[in-house]
């Protein structure tokens, strides 16, 4: 059972744990590769696209570590396809040994997660280096048009999601009716299993991601003085904002939903909602009202998603989450991953206690079963009780720094 007292002490032990330990484990050159990286952990076996935003999180919190983002950010766009497509992920052949080489790169889905063109700008901000940030506009200028030439099929001039791993959501109910939940692997479809898929699917977070990835081409655009490119960017993530209303959002219930490839919206209480905030799709003056509406209605509810350590992957409501995966669970559990992107948008629409509570929350968790459960993936949304998925997991390690940090248990 989780012990709900907070102990400054043991949180600046286990802080002190988790710096060794990402010192010591998670930082390595893979091999054949001379510049040092940052590993999810032993159950990740090298670095997926959601997860670069681990390294510069870290580089902002530590500019020592701006080396990793770089590193980080040139290794998925050095092994982009000519067709602008990005890997999503990259293996450490030293922790594969028996895999082929040619499998160590994967492009199977997207699962982006969070922009990379965006975590390439914010790099650049740090770095100002104008090469890095001319590399960056062309790959993500490819990866753009790679989404609009391939996951654009329906007419609907929104990114559409073919197969459960694009978005990284495991085991979510949001994947119910999906041929692929997974990805597809070497399996072609029958006709028969054509017809019954719901996908391809209007995903909210991939577009938001989407969105968030024009508006970064428009800022690198302005950066190398492209006056003109940066309007067309512009002009490009405005079309994709109002498109995601008119297909997604349910005005009744003050929710964007997915979409599948028949219009029908499919009522998931999904935590893709938060990706409205973490991509700065929803402007803070202009949609002023309806973030206070989807934060007091759906947020902050604690029938939903402000439960006592917080935030599920699924609304706790949800009819979906009954009979959930008992690990790595879209669809139930509160994920380091969402903690961690919660960095990215609390403070900036003035949810600052919130993000307070959270933070505490997550510490007291951590902290409370240390030693039986290591800083791992994700925890139970009302008793705090982690899963045995993934320990020494990158996400929760970094959120738990930053959190110590950020309340004033270490320095």
């Amino acid at each position: 059972m989780i012990d709900i007292t907070l102990h400054p002490e043991k949180v600046a032990e286990v802080a002190a744990a988790a710096r060794e330990r990402i010192e010591k484990y998670n930082i390595r050159a893979f091999k054949g590769m001379d510049k040092p990286l940052f590993l999810i952990s032993d159950a990740y076996p090298g670095i997926w696209l959601e997860h670069v935003y681990d390294s510069v999180i870290s580089a902002k919190m530590d500019p020592s570590k701006l080396p990793l983002a770089v590193n980080t950010l040139n290794l998925f766009m050095d092994y982009q396809r000519p067709d602008g497509q990005l890997p999503c992920y990259v293996w450490d052949a030293n922790k594969m040994p028996d895999c082929p080489p040619e499998k160590l790169i994967g492009y199977g889905q997207t699962q982006e997660c969070v922009s990379f063109a965006r975590l390439c700008y914010e790099v650049y901000e740090m770095t100002r280096d104008r090469g890095f940030l001319e590399k960056a506009y062309r790959s993500a200028s490819m990866w753009e048009s790679w989404f609009r030439n391939t996951r654009m099929t329906t007419g609907r001039g929104l990114v559409e999601m073919f197969y459960g791993y694009d978005t990284g959501h495991d085991n979510s109910g949001r994947l119910e009716g999906m041929l692929f939940k997974g990805n597809a692997g070497d399996h072609t479809p029958t006709p028969e299993e054509k017809e019954k898929d719901v996908a391809p699917i209007i995903a909210v977070d991939m577009n938001c991601n989407f969105y968030a990835t024009e508006v970064a081409l428009a800022d690198m655009a302005r950066e190398l003085g492209l006056p003109e490119d940066e309007k067309n960017w512009r002009e490009k993530a405005k079309d994709v904002k109002k498109r995601l209303f008119e297909v997604c959002f349910d005005k009744d219930d003050c929710f964007f939903y997915d979409a599948d490839k028949n219009g029908n919206r499919r009522k998931f209480l999904s935590s893709t909602i938060f990706h409205l905030f973490l991509e700065k799709v929803l402007d803070p003056e202009e949609d002023a009202a309806l973030i206070r509406e989807i934060y007091e209605r759906h947020i902050s509810n604690p029938d939903e998603f402000n439960t006592p350590f917080p935030y599920p992957s699924m609304a706790v409501s949800d009819p979906s989450v009954n009979g959930h995966a008992e690990r790595n669970c879209w669809g139930y559990y509160s994920q380091g991953l969402i903690a961690l992107r919660c960095t990215r948008w609390m403070d900036y629409y003035g949810f600052t206690a919130d993000f307070d509570r959270l933070c505490e929350r997550w510490l007291t968790a951590w902290t409370s079963c240390f030693g039986r459960v290591n800083l791992g993936q994700e925890l139970d949304p009302f008793t705090g009780e982690p899963t045995a998925c993934s320990e020494w997991y990158s996400s929760c390690m970094i959120f738990f720094i930053f959190a110590a940090k950020r309340l004033g248990y270490i320095d």
